[in-house]
């Protein structure tokens, strides 16, 4: 398997429809690359109350977004009724700084608000590479990755240790336990052999020769 070097990446940009999507869906990555000082993460969370903003802004300091978390108030689950001010809100962030990689959800997600954000960030960046993430839900919605990026135990264990200490509004729910968080990561890592690994779709890519 032929692995692609992210170092150069300078600028990240993390989209979450809901405070927990971009730590679930891409967590590990996000601490992988916060461990590099010299860049500058930031987390942009489109829905969600009072609560799941401070929980948002308390998840973003433990998986180390150096550039913080901007929290919005878009109704959860309408995001498709309010296409205006999400693509304005997006096109916002993108005003707002550089990105070399933005991570976002899956276009392909069950979820109306996933798959929209993730439909509109090809368009709003288009000089960035975006690399789609997955978000295990009830309608059994995972696809067919194309790039993996391989996880350590340890970080392994730091996100899912993460999700339970930034999230507790979420604890109890049926889905929501460290099994689920770390047979998905372990999958995905046997698909990739490695350990455990995240997995990521990206639809358009320019390869320098």
């Amino acid at each position: 398997m032929l692995a692609l070097d992210l170092g150069a990446v300078r600028h990240v940009v993390c989209l979450g429809a809901h405070p927990d999507d971009i730590e679930i869906g891409c967590g590990a990555t996000v601490l992988m690359l916060a461990e590099d000082v010299r860049r500058v993460v930031r987390n942009v969370v489109l829905t969600g109350s009072e609560e799941r903003a401070r929980e948002a802004e308390h998840a973003a300091k433990l998986f180390g977004a150096t550039g913080g978390v901007q929290c919005l108030d878009l109704p959860d689950g309408r995001l498709p009724a309010h296409w205006d001010a999400t693509k304005e809100a997006l096109e916002d962030v993108a005003r707002a700084g550089d990105a070399d990689l933005v991570l976002a959800p899956s276009p392909e997600d069950a979820h109306q608000d996933h798959r929209l954000i993730g439909e509109l960030a090809t368009t709003v960046w288009r000089d960035s590479l975006v690399l789609h993430y997955e978000i295990p839900k009830w309608d059994g919605d995972l696809g067919r990755p194309t790039h993996y990026v391989p996880v350590d135990d340890a970080t392994a264990q730091r996100k899912i240790d993460g999700l339970f200490q930034a999230y507790p509004s979420q604890h109890g729910r049926d889905w929501w336990d460290e099994e689920m968080f770390r047979g998905l990561m372990r999958l995905r890592g046997m698909e990739c052999r490695a350990r455990y690994a995240e997995a990521f779709v990206v639809r358009k890519a320019l390869l320098s020769l």
